[in-house]
């Protein structure tokens, strides 16, 4: 006769899964915050290439501060075209010449002393529309990961586009629209070559100097503006955003 051999119970518990130690669960949930992030502007980035943006975080300040703003959106087709080339050849004169960074204007401005700005257009549509004011190192980190995505994504002609809806004219007047009625009482896309130059002039600091009542330093500055709008259109160095592909 057959002994039966007792059955052995199973172990109803299962093995605790090991732990991974914490600094890793740290980087896993950094590297998916960073994820989330990145997919975060893809996604804003394309949406922007084809929709006007609802406004930035500096805007956002302003308005509280000031207890509105004036913001108009308008089209590339209803921007004189002087304004577009005012501004390139006040702000970023290789704009077509360059894929989000001036090398050379770095390279001057680090011979400089860092006394003289560097920033592409690119650049600062990057800052004005993803990103916040002041200088830091995490700032200027962000907009050169973000710039050469938005050169690749977008046409030279959007980011002008942007650029020119986006920039602060005056305290609190933002886009080209919204200065040109509040300061000349016209619409963009009749801007005349001097107007368009002395709202250029005004872009390094709009509290601090006046388009409408300019003093000696804008007067001095639009002239020059003017004279590099007309200089980039016959040299070829504005065909990126006028030319008609």
């Amino acid at each position: 006769m057959a002994v039966r051999k007792p059955r052995q119970k199973k172990s109803t518990e299962a093995a605790a899964p090991a732990v991974p130690p914490l600094w890793r669960r740290a980087l896993r949930w950094v590297g998916r915050g960073l994820f989330g992030l990145f997919a975060c502007y893809a996604t804003l980035i394309v949406i922007f290439s084809f929709a006007p943006p609802p406004g930035n975080i500096y805007q956002l300040g302003e308005s509280l501060r000031l207890g509105g703003i004036r913001r108009d959106w308008v089209d590339w087709e209803d921007i004189a075209p002087v304004m577009a080339r005012s501004v390139v050849a006040g702000e970023d004169a290789n704009f077509c010449l360059h894929w989000g960074f001036d090398m050379q204007a770095i390279r001057d401005a680090i011979d400089d002393g860092s006394k003289r700005g560097a920033s592409t257009l690119s650049q600062q549509v990057v800052k004005n529309l993803f990103l916040w004011q002041g200088r830091s190192y995490l700032r200027k980190a962000m907009e050169a990961l973000l710039t050469p995505v938005v050169e690749l994504m977008w046409s030279k002609r959007r980011i002008l586009e942007l650029y020119l809806n986006e920039a602060e004219f005056a305290e609190g007047v933002f886009g080209v629209q919204a200065a040109a009625r509040d300061l000349f009482g016209v619409d963009a896309r009749d801007l005349t070559a001097t107007q368009a130059a002395r709202l250029a002039a005004v872009l390094p600091n709009p509290k601090e100097y006046r388009a409408a009542r300019p003093g000696s330093y804008v007067r001095r500055r639009a002239a020059q503006i003017a004279s590099g709008a007309e200089t980039i259109a016959a040299d070829g160095r504005a065909d990126c955003f006028e030319a008609v592909h």
